[in-house]
């Protein structure tokens, strides 16, 4: 692998595989963060969740194999979505990314790729999932297409709030939404209580995440809960956390009122709360570990919906 390609993907965790791309391909990869798939996990997670949750898991648990491709089609959905939502922001970004060490080197704002074909990229994209989506029933699909407006606010939140995370929450979250009424088109007051614990979810881990760009943030202007938190970050995000992990106890409790059924959440919160012992916060790398284990937190999740799904 060439000593450029290492140069513009810094943090990358796949660089073999972007690596063995065509060269004109690789810019196109990494504008969608194909080499950084903790995204896309995040965005599936709540998907499967609410799959989870509502105990339609397919095979020896009870629920159908029809099922199954859908929780597949999410997965396939949350890649192409999450590639699509981090080309439109650094189309947006791209004058402010020259600016961050960290995202300087990112295609659009490196030159590596123009304008007019991230646009492109952005429609082929965009187009999977709308083919995800047409397989969907109506009102899952309507619930879809309401997220678009808070995808496309989404990059010029961090310039006119210190909390674009709430905001990020609410976009990465919403899968489980049209997860849940994928499987049930009616009204839950469970899904709208995993919905909520899920927003606080990610504020708490992009709060960790923002602490690698505290220094630049603060000179180009880009506002970040981690700026606005201070030295109180750690407990910030431990608050966050307890009402994420409240917000889901509610949601199992309304599926299954009984107190033994929330032991289905300890694994999560022991790693939850390990994150928060253990962040340094003034450490970058440190900062991205912590943010990317919550890839396996997502994990934890799933197997304490499934438990609780499959057994009511």
């Amino acid at each position: 692998m060439s000593s450029d390609f290492q140069s513009i993907v810094p943090d990358t965790e796949h660089k073999g595989f972007i690596g063995f791309l065509p060269k004109a391909a690789q810019p196109f990869a990494l504008l969608a963060r194909f080499d950084r798939p903790i995204g896309w996990w995040l965005l599936f997670w709540p998907c499967a969740w609410s799959v989870a949750l509502a105990g339609v898991l397919p095979g020896s648990f009870g629920g159908s194999w029809a099922n199954l491709s859908l929780v597949a089609m999410f997965l396939v959905g949350a890649i192409a979505m999450r590639g699509a939502g981090c080309v439109y922001n650094d189309i947006i970004d791209r004058d402010l990314d020259k600016k961050v060490e960290r995202t300087a080197s990112r295609p659009l704002a490196s030159g590596a790729m123009t304008l007019k074909a991230a646009w492109i990229w952005l429609a082929i994209l965009c187009s999977i999932g709308l083919l995800i989506l047409l397989q969907l029933n109506l009102i899952a699909q309507l619930v879809a297409l309401g997220s678009l407006a808070l995808v496309a606010a989404y990059p010029f939140m961090k310039r006119i709030t210190w909390w674009p995370q709430v905001w990020l929450g609410m976009v990465f979250s919403w899968g489980g939404l049209v997860g849940w009424l994928a499987v049930d088109p009616q009204f839950s007051w469970s899904m709208i209580a995993l919905y909520v614990g899920t927003i606080f979810w990610v504020i708490g881990f992009d709060t960790i995440y923002a602490l690698q760009d505290r220094e630049d943030d603060a000179l180009v202007g880009i506002r970040s809960s981690a700026l606005r938190l201070g030295s109180n970050v750690a407990f910030g995000v431990l608050v966050f956390y307890v009402l994420a992990l409240a917000a889901w106890a509610i949601a199992i409790w309304i599926i299954r009122p009984d107190y033994l059924a929330l032991v289905a959440l300890v694994p999560i919160a022991i790693h939850l709360f390990w994150q928060i012992a253990t962040l340094k916060t003034d450490d970058g790398e440190d900062a991205l570990n912590k943010f990317r284990s919550n890839r396996f937190a997502g994990f934890l999740m799933f197997l304490a919906c499934l438990v609780i799904g499959t057994s009511v």
